[in-house]
Parts: C-alpha cells; structure tokens; sequence
C-alpha cells in the first residue's frame, strides 16, 4: 500500500487548531445557565399547559356525552324490544 498523499484540507485544519483559541467571556458561563433554565422552564410549562388543555377536553367530552346522550328510544323506535345498541 501506499503512503496517503498530503491533504490540504487537513493542513488548514491541523493550522487552525495549532493557533492559540479566543478567551472566553468569564460571564458566558452564567449566562449559558440562565438561558437553559429559562428553556426548561418554557417547556416545562409548554407541557403542563397541554396536559391541562388535554383534560379540560376530556372533561368536555364526558360532559357533552352525558348531556347529549339519548335517555329515551325516539317515537319512530318505539317498538318494544328494540334498544339503543340493538335495533329491533
């Protein structure tokens, strides 16, 4: 096998790497961990907002079932044996 031939584009990288890196800011730190709280906050109420408006629908649901739900068989399905779930 061959040796590989030099790649330039790993030239320029090794380069790069080999200079000195930016000072960070000393306040980046803190500034990171507010906004990844004020992020977890904002999902964790995001979540809890959907969990409330998922009940209330559910609530309504049963509500609107129970209120809507025919208590008598109609005039035109009044043959006796006939029920809700098995017309006669």
């Amino acid at each position: 096998m061959s040796p590989r031939a030099p790649n330039r584009r790993d030239d320029e990288v090794r380069q790069l790497l080999d200079t000195p890196h930016p000072a960070v800011p000393a306040e980046l730190v803190a500034r990171a961990t507010a906004r990844g709280r004020r992020t977890v906050r904002r999902r964790l109420l995001a979540r809890r907002a959907l969990w409330v408006l998922l009940a209330l629908a559910l609530v309504a649901g049963v509500v609107l079932a129970v209120l809507l739900w025919p208590d008598h068989p109609t005039a035109s399905n009044d043959t006796g044996d006939a029920t809700w779930w098995a017309p006669g």
